[in-house]
């Protein structure tokens, strides 16, 4: 198997356009205005925001679990927050190496960047 995508729901598609647009600068692979939908580009998979119809809305606004990898978080994160992206703190060193920092997208949704330093599986 391979993974294809992973899926985001919003309130607000035009907001959230924006922000996985220009803010994160994610290249838009496709976009349906209809369907209130778009996919960006991540370098091994899509990243699919669709705004969340009535039976979606509880899906809005969560932890989505999703860690986005990023060469140097320091400087992801500086120019990040002078676009505007609201961090939920400054990256913190984790006890198996890496750094994390969570964000949030203007639904609400968390997502993390992830600088790797270790990997858990060798522990």
């Amino acid at each position: 198997m391979k993974l294809y995508g992973i899926r985001i729901f919003v309130d607000d598609f035009d907001k959230a356009h924006e922000f996985y647009s220009d803010l994160l600068a994610l290249p838009t692979n496709w976009r349906a205005d209809g369907m209130r939908a778009a996919g960006y580009g991540l370098e091994n998979a899509e990243l699919i925001v669709e705004e969340a119809k009535a039976a979606d809305k509880g899906l809005v606004g969560r932890f989505v679990g999703i860690s986005m990898t990023i060469d140097t978080i320091e400087a992801a994160y500086e120019t990040l927050s002078g676009r505007g992206v609201r961090f939920e703190g400054p990256p913190e060193k984790q006890e198996w190496g890496g750094t994390l920092a969570h964000f949030r997208d203007p639904a609400g949704n968390v997502l993390t960047l992830l600088e790797q330093g270790g990997d858990a599986r060798d522990r």
